[in-house]
């Protein structure tokens, strides 16, 4: 895991972690505030959250947004009891059902490629433990939440709901998004299909970006995609390993 975050680290620039500002967007006067529950700044958990957004500070996450939704939201709530001792450790952890809950400094790399600004639509697919839609949520977007494994999609709906977390979240295969709700200013998959659905690429705004990772276990890269005017922008190159995206990516 160790070697496997240096290459990211390594390629990040190239993807454009140390990019020029976005052009701004259109203010939104119906921004929704960020709905993060119980006050966590002096619970027991606190030191440790600092020192988690120190450290992938340090391993390049720049957005202080990001790294103050790192600060704020309660890993420890959202993984097994028996792994809460770990909560904070910048590693992926164990949930069930063959999933994991992503490594923080992952989370935190595709919320900041994900350019999320308060009152921005966006939807995730593979809620997981909850963690990426309450850093999200955090951030004051307006979170839509897909999971395919129905007990992981009910138990993360009842933890963000006991959290205070006000996310939209629904049970059923991703592939195909939620296009009732499109479109979105930013999509971010939390598991790997073979290809970019897209069905996905088409329920992005233009202007709007989609955060995947691509590929087969072994060979799998983080890319980001642009829609712009006239088609699509692609920048990849980081390595990455999550879990296969299931269902329609897969053909069953």
């Amino acid at each position: 895991m160790r070697a496997m975050r240096w290459l990211v680290l390594a390629t990040c620039i190239g993807l454009g972690c140390s990019r020029e500002p976005a052009e701004p967007r259109a203010a939104k006067a119906d921004a929704p505030a960020a709905s993060t529950g119980a006050d966590t700044s002096h619970d027991a958990y606190a030191d440790e959250r600092e020192e988690l957004a120190r450290s992938i500070a340090r391993d390049g996450i720049h957005d202080d947004r990001v790294l103050d939704a790192i600060r704020t939201v309660p890993r420890h709530e959202l993984v097994p009891d028996d792994l809460r001792s770990m909560a904070y450790w910048d590693q992926p952890l164990p949930i069930g059902h063959e999933q994991t809950i992503s490594q923080p400094y992952i989370v935190a790399l595709m919320t900041q490629l994900a350019d999320v600004d308060p009152g921005d639509k966006v939807l995730e697919v593979g809620t997981g433990s909850g963690y990426q839609a309450a850093v999200l949520r955090t951030m004051g977007a307006d979170v839509y939440t897909i999971e395919i494994v129905e007990r992981l999609g009910e138990r993360a709906s009842e933890d963000l709901e006991r959290l205070g977390y006000d996310v939209h979240a629904r049970i059923g295969d991703g592939y195909r998004g939620w296009p009732e709700e499109a479109p979105f200013d930013a999509i971010v998959i939390t598991a790997a299909p073979p290809e970019v659905p897209r069905p996905l690429l088409e329920q992005l705004r233009v202007g709007g970006r989609l955060v995947v990772p691509v590929g087969e276990r072994a060979e799998q890269e983080l890319v980001v995609i642009t829609r712009t005017d006239d088609g699509y922008d692609r920048s990849r190159g980081i390595p990455v390993l999550f879990v296969p995206m299931t269902g329609e990516a897969r053909g069953r």
